[in-house]
């Protein structure tokens, strides 16, 4: 049964017993204490701690799930990859252990024929936790696994929780027996690799007040209703319905595989093993190839692209992890265009928007492999050089360090693994456990900080409690008013709910209704005032929504009190409303002009919309031409005299989708989204505000583009009244340019051009004049020269404005002059704009009789406060001291005095 498949009889199933279908949520899921979405019910933590009321009493779904922390053991064992698919049913205080139990049993064991997975009952195994009496009733009642069966486990195996305060409970997870050949016999709790995990049911009934590690915890109490989370692994219950040993040969994964062994040349499996810790290395690394890619398209197909921080961080180690295995299979070729199609054509099954995205997603993978390539070019010549200095010392240890090979990895991107392949063939050993050390080390203070960051989802109780009083969600009347009444719903002050707050206080300020625009989206905040029918003013200066549903405003009492129940009449800032909704407009129009312009992989990456300006990012592997970034500019404008309607419109996804309406990666939306369209050119899924008219924006002027990050770029632009300022003020230095040069504005760039290369020409001559100058100096110093313990020593203070060029080349032709014969030093000093320098040269015979130039410049920078260094025929120093010039060449002299005495 293929993996599509499977999914698709997940989805039927608990549809027709009254579950709503939840679609995926993005990868890279909107949650501080995340980088991605990690498990399949993490969309709907809020309804499981609280924070907001369940949508529906029963929902499944089958989520995208990328983990990363097990990474070294991805291809090592049959259980981990990092991108995986996690089937879920989910009741918000509806059935609980019967009803998923039941299910659970119906759904694995009812034939293929009639729609289920058709598991032998024989082979299913049971695990609850220890003293959970109910759970193994309801197995021995439900389903036909005998007790001897059903395992009880502790807290360790069978209990869950989030990791931090909240929700928890027993689990019972069931395991299917794969057979003799994959290990031990006697159940889950003596081989897990025989006895795989297929499904776990979380019977979610306690409050946890502490949590300090998996098995230690406080339990607070009951919640108010008993929930049930279940993950069923959909790539794990593939393996076992294909009759293949491991998620690396399931029909989404294999053929990616076998496409990587087709390159390297090597056979999968040449050396067969039923269990994956004991495979050979070629077959772990050709299954990390496999599990990556396919985690790599997913992840850039939901919009991260990679950088050196965070998710983006995530996917270039993974992408580098794969390249590098091929590598390491003997592949110097580039082999990310021969792996990613395959893994998109399987993975486009279940997923059809990974084709038609496909140009932007493989654009960003192939960007990555060539710039890691060159990486391991450069890193390749570093640890060569590394071990040419190791060889170089044949009585020392022949042993790259801990540190070395750490910096190699940590600061160069080079891999721990082609470290030690590489010096082993050069005959040096690696510090491997060093190398180890200080990783665990690094990792231990990620660990650490990131505990530092996590919270229980943020205190939201004081939000929660508003919004429970309001009974239904604020309403927002911005898109249709920016003046409207209504009444003080909550009042919150340093995260606390109050009856009151007086003149000065900074508080979260909650209405039943608003005009006022919360942060989202890109678009900054509406600011303005609330003034209330009791007299009190509140000055509004931020907008946001803590949880689903509530808006509030953040904001400073002016004069008066404010009491909950008070009639609000609420005053957006309309002329920074405008500001901000010319640029909002601006951007989708910009967004549109450059995907007609550079391709439609130049899809949205972020944006900030501010009052009269705006920034946009898009993914894009080079830098957008000048050229192309003015017709950018001229396309927008050309349409803002045009003046185009700009409308929303409230439709399905399917329906946006069918008119070409843009989404944004990452962004959350609801089976219902708001369309906003620029006439019929550009239209976008967008929840901000807008213009009316694209005339309103009056003009749009894009200030440059750069890189923001590995394929991101960034567009900054000013709209309205600021990009008016903008040009009348470049209008005014042309004026005063044409006024200056006596030239008409369009005849400026030759003009200056030409003006510039003469002033080139200029520059040269006088530098070749100078230069003459100084080195006809050069005769007269010859004749200065004296003896000094048998060097012929010549010393000069330069004087002022001389370059140091100038005085090298003086130095340079004085040594000249005075030959080979016998030892030769010339001290030379100057003071050049506004530093002193000193510069020192020796012949050959002086050399040879140990009088060498940086030994002695670095006595004149001492001199001159400062320090130099250089060979030992020429040397060059300098200072921040110019009034010490004669004391520095005196001390030259002194040096080489001491040395003849």
């Amino acid at each position: 049964m293929e993996t599509a498949e499977i999914r698709r009889r997940w989805l039927s199933f608990f549809e027709s017993r009254g579950h709503t279908v939840v679609p995926s949520a993005p990868l890279p899921f909107d949650d501080p204490n995340l980088l991605f979405v990690a498990a399949g019910m993490v969309p709907f933590v809020p309804y499981f701690v609280g924070q907001e009321t369940p949508r529906w009493p029963r929902a499944t779904s089958v989520q995208k799930c990328v983990r990363t922390p097990d990474l070294d053991e991805v291809g090592r064992t049959s259980r981990h990859g990092t991108f995986f698919q996690m089937n879920g049913n989910f009741s918000f205080g509806d059935y609980f252990k019967h009803g998923a139990i039941s299910y659970a049993w119906e759904l694995l064991t009812t034939s293929q024929r009639e729609g289920g997975y058709g598991l032998d009952p024989e082979r299913l195994w049971a695990t609850v936790y220890e003293d959970d009496e109910e759970a193994i009733s309801l197995w021995l009642e439900l389903s036909e696994i005998p007790r001897e069966r059903i395992v009880r486990r502790g807290k360790k195996d069978n209990y869950w929780h989030m990791g931090i305060p909240g929700p928890g409970g027993p689990c019972s997870e069931i395991f299917v027996d794969r057979g003799p050949e994959y290990g031990r016999e006697g159940g889950p709790a003596v081989d897990e690799d025989r006895y795989m995990e297929v499904w776990n049911l979380v019977f979610m009934q306690y409050q946890l007040s502490a949590v300090r590690a998996k098995d230690d915890f406080d339990v607070a109490g009951p919640l108010p209703a008993r929930n049930v989370d279940t993950g069923m692994g959909l790539e794990r219950m593939a393996s076992i319905l294909q009759g293949v040993d491991n998620l690396y040969e399931i029909d989404e994964v294999f053929p990616v595989l076998d496409r990587a062994a087709e390159l390297a040349g090597k056979t999968y499996g040449a050396n067969p093993s039923h269990v994956a810790a004991q495979s050979h290395p070629d077959d772990v690394r050709l299954r990390v190839v496999a599990d990556h890619v396919r985690t790599c398209l997913m992840l850039v197909g939901d919009g991260v692209t990679p950088s050196n921080e965070g998710r983006g961080y995530v996917l270039r180690r993974m992408l580098r992890r794969a390249v590098r295995s091929m590598v390491l299979l003997g592949v110097d070729e580039p082999t990310m265009p021969q792996l990613l199609p395959v893994s998109m054509e399987r993975m486009s099954r279940s997923y059809p928007e990974l084709r038609t995205d496909f140009d932007r997603i493989s654009q960003v993978v192939y960007g990555e492999e060539e710039a890691f390539r060159r990486t391991l070019a450069s890193g390749t010549t570093i640890l060569d050089t590394a071990v040419d200095r190791i060889k170089a010392r044949p009585q020392a240890p022949q042993r790259l360090s801990g540190e070395q090979a750490f910096t190699l990895h940590d600061t160069y991107g080079f891999p721990i693994d082609l470290t030690l392949e590489m010096a082993a063939e050069q005959g040096v050993e690696v510090d491997e456990a060093g190398f180890r050390r200080l990783m665990a080390e690094q990792r231990d203070r990620a660990k650490a900080d990131a505990r530092a960051k996590k919270t229980a989802h943020g205190d939201t109780h004081a939000y929660r409690r508003v919004a429970d009083a309001i009974g239904h969600d604020v309403e927002f009347t911005g898109y249709d008013e920016v003046v409207s009444e209504g009444r003080v719903a909550g009042i919150i002050r340093d995260g606390e709910t109050v009856e009151m707050a007086g003149a000065g206080d900074e508080i979260e300020l909650v209405l039943d209704r608003t005009p006022f625009y919360a942060e989202g989206g890109g678009q900054l905040a509406d600011g303005g005032l609330v003034e209330l029918a009791n007299g009190a003013v509140i000055d509004v200066r931020d907008v946001q929504r803590p949880i689903t549903g509530l808006i509030v405003h953040r904001a400073r009492v002016v004069s008066g009190e404010v009491t909950p129940g008070v009639l609000a009449h609420a005053k957006v800032d309309i002329e920074r409303r405008r500001s901000i909704s010319r640029a909002h407009t601006a951007t989708h129009m910009v967004h549109k002009a450059i995907r007609e312009a550079v391709g439609e992989t130049a899809t949205q990456a972020g944006s900030e919309n501010a009052p009269g300006r705006f920034r946009f990012d898009f993914n894009a592997q080079h830098a957008v031409p000048a050229t192309v970034l003015r017709d950018v500019e001229a396309k927008v404008n050309a349409l803002l005299l045009e003046d185009l309607p700009v409308h929303a419109e409230i439709m399905s996804q399917q329906q946006a989708h069918d008119i070409g309406a843009m989404a944004l990666f990452g962004e959350k939306y609801g089976s219902r989204v708001r369309v906003v369209s620029v006439g019929d050119w550009a239209r976008e899924l967008c929840g901000g505000t807008h213009a009316q008219r694209s005339g309103q924006l009056g003009v749009v002027k894009l200030l440059g583009e750069s890189s923001i990050g590995s394929g991101v770029r960034r567009v900054e632009a000013l709209v309205g009244g600021d990009a008016y300022s903008f040009l009348a003020r470049e209008a005014a230095i042309v004026g005063q340019l044409a006024e200056l040069v006596k030239a008409r504005p369009e005849e400026l760039p030759e003009r200056i051009s030409g003006m510039l290369g003469r002033l080139k020409d200029a520059e040269k001559q006088i530098a070749a004049v100078r230069q003459a100058q100084v080195l006809g100096a050069a005769p007269g110093l010859v004749a200065t020269a004296r003896d000094i313990g048998g060097v012929t020593f010549v010393s000069h203070d330069a004087g002022h404005d001389v370059s140091a060029d100038d005085l090298r080349a003086l130095v340079l032709e004085v040594r000249h002059r005075l030959g080979n014969d016998r030892p030769v030093l010339v001290s030379m000093a100057a003071v050049s704009k506004g530093r002193p320098l000193a510069i020192v040269a020796t012949n050959e015979r002086a050399r040879e009789a140990g009088v060498k130039a940086g030994a002695f410049v670095r006595t004149a920078a001492r001199r001159l406060g400062g320090g130099g260094g250089g060979k030992d025929d020429i040397a060059q120093g300098g200072g921040s001291e110019p009034g010490q010039v004669s004391a520095a060449l005196g001390a030259v002299e002194d040096q080489l005095r001491a040395r003849s005495s």
